[in-house]
């Protein structure tokens, strides 16, 4: 068994690929209860949402472990899922199993795309900052969403949103959190992201008088069975949803190959011109087949996570970090208690925190060079998914921008077929909401 994983080929060892494994666990186990929270939000049962996101994880890193040979984790994806919750269910008003029927459609695309070169060809066609400027856009979307669901920004008639009650005790414990997340993040700690959520509810329960410390804290798992196979793919295939189907898409593969990039860089995987480029379509089959799992068991997009980059650091070079990684996930099934008692004020925190670092992509970018029609679409990527609470209009306003700004300077080299189709199905988002 474990030599179909090659460990002394990559040079390294089982203990070093179990310490590896319990790394990532570590920086990646907010997951399960924030994807809780998030989409307790949109009408699903917390304590099923909990139990399929455990389960997903568990099953789509074992998978990735096992058939891509790389020690790449994946999970319920964070930005998507927001926009899945706050911008489709409750911005949107489509029901949940609508959406989730979204998910399933634009997961068995991308499985398509994945055993095609076509895959390799849309991400080539998209320059490569506006790829950054949309990932930093998506930061800001999930950072607002944080801070309004955290009352630190609220609406206001004249200014639309202005700074919250602060003297508010709730508010007072979701500030404490998010500086404590940034902090222990900053200083590079295993698991900053949990550890600071533990650290905030534990302040929450001793200080907000409403919040009740855990009387148990271990149960068995939750049934998935209110959400599991209730995908509704008939409503999500609608001229209307093209949009969004088409948003879940791209974000998917640009996250997925924005964390596969950057993990490998580290690891020294996914190199061109060798056979490690195999793995990488491998790993890309595996989170398109995981997304598409995910929404039979009830939750949002899947994806590949940049947390795994922390089990490469500590040494995990193949897919045994990734399958001690899904081992480590089991005991989360049984963590029902403790995730339910956690005040939304300690793991809201995590939302901006993760928004924060999606945003850094913008230092990637080359502002020196870069022309009018890329710096335009940049912006209103940016700008326009935060305040229109929705990643397919940010989208639609800068590839649409891009593309008359292009047209009108005559400069058709850089308008390929696909910035040119894409522009054209980001048009329906306005002639429908028009």
């Amino acid at each position: 068994m474990l030599s179909r994983f090659k460990l002394k080929k990559h040079g390294t060892n089982v203990k070093t690929e179990l310490m590896a494994g319990f790394t990532t666990f570590l920086t990646m186990m907010y997951i399960v209860p924030v994807n809780g929270f998030i989409l307790a939000d949109a009408g699903l049962p917390m304590g099923a949402v909990v139990t399929a996101t455990a389960l997903i994880t568990i099953l789509a890193t074992l998978f990735s472990g096992l058939w891509g040979n790389t020690p790449i984790a994946m999970s319920v994806g964070m930005g998507l899922n927001a926009y899945f919750a706050y911008g489709l269910v409750l911005g949107m008003k489509i029901p949940w199993q609508t959406a989730l029927g979204i998910v399933f459609i634009s997961g068995i695309i991308f499985a398509i795309l994945s055993f095609t070169k076509f895959r390799v060809w849309i991400m080539t066609s998209i320059p490569m900052d506006l790829r950054r400027a949309i990932s930093a856009g998506i930061g800001a979307f999930i950072a607002f969403i944080g801070f309004k669901e955290m009352h630190m920004i609220v609406a206001n008639k004249a200014t639309f949103v202005t700074l919250g009650h602060f003297s508010d005790p709730h508010v007072m414990l979701g500030a404490f959190g998010l500086l404590m997340t940034l902090v222990l993040y900053a200083y590079k700690i295993r698991g900053s992201f949990i550890l600071a959520v533990a650290v905030t509810s534990i302040v929450g329960w001793i200080f907000v008088p409403d919040l009740k410390i855990p009387t148990e804290f271990l149960s068995m798992p939750a049934s998935i069975a209110p959400i599991a196979m209730q995908l509704d793919i008939g409503s999500a295939l609608t001229l209307s949803l093209l949009p969004v189907i088409i948003t879940f898409l791209i974000t998917d593969m640009f996250d997925t190959l924005g964390t596969l990039t950057a993990v490998g860089a580290r690891a020294d995987l996914f190199q061109d011109g060798t056979s490690e480029d195999k793995a990488l379509e491998k790993t890309l089959e595996a989170d398109a087949i995981a997304t598409v799992g995910g929404s039979l068991l009830g939750v949002s997009t899947t994806t590949s996570f940049i947390e795994s980059a922390s089990g490469v650091e500590a040494g995990g070079r193949t897919g045994l970090t990734a399958v001690f990684t899904a081992m480590f996930f089991v005991l989360t099934l049984f963590m029902l208690p403790i995730f339910k008692a956690i005040p939304e004020p300690a793991i809201l925190p995590v939302l901006v925190a993760v928004g924060v670092l999606m945003f850094t992509e913008l230092g990637r970018m080359n502002f020196k060079e870069m022309d009018t029609a890329t710096a335009a679409g940049a912006f209103l990527a940016i700008l326009v998914m935060p305040l229109t609470f929705s990643i397919t209009n940010g989208l639609a306003a800068a590839f649409v921008t891009y593309t008359v700004i292009k047209l009108a300077k005559g400069e058709f080299r850089d308008l390929n077929l696909g910035v040119l189709s894409i522009a054209a199905i980001s048009l329906l988002v306005f002639i429908v909401h028009g």
